[in-house]
């Protein structure tokens, strides 16, 4: 299993920062995902279901996410999903924002990727950490850069 945690400050508004993860906006801070359908939408959010479908060159893969957490204070966000990719990789991936003040916002994104057979464990091995923090850094400065086109 690959487990992460990054923590970033981003100089902008915490509903700024939220409004990113809403349905409509998902593709700026998740361009390969080129659909998210809602499937069964339940009131308070967990237990809710997308299709969603990612695209990496000319591969599609559509999957299953559930909502597994959801929080939203005024000074606290904070949204966990899960899927299973290619039933050979079983996500889990947090977002979590904290109000600093009006104008900062702490981001942290935390999750794991675990496979859930030998060849997922196999590729998992074969990945490495090093492209796994690739991808993730890659991920919280995007955040950081489309809140910034926002504020």
């Amino acid at each position: 299993m690959i487990s992460w945690r990054k923590e970033i400050t981003i100089p902008a508004n915490i509903e700024t920062v939220w409004k990113l993860f809403d349905i409509d906006q998902i593709q700026r801070i998740m361009p390969n995902v080129v659909e998210h359908k809602p499937i069964d939408i339940k009131e308070g959010v967990v237990g809710s279901t997308y299709l969603q479908t990612y695209q990496e060159g000319k591969r599609k893969e559509s999957y299953i996410v559930t909502d597994i957490e959801h929080e939203e204070t005024d000074v606290r966000k904070h949204h966990k999903i899960e899927f299973t990719l290619a039933k050979v990789f079983h996500i889990q991936a947090a977002y979590t924002l904290i109000k600093e003040d009006d104008n900062m916002t702490r981001f942290i994104y935390s999750g794991n990727n675990e496979g859930t057979n030998f060849l997922g464990r196999s590729l998992l091995k074969l990945g490495g950490t090093k492209n796994n923090e690739k991808v993730v850094n890659e991920f919280v400065e995007l955040v950081r850069n489309e809140a910034l086109k926002n504020n």
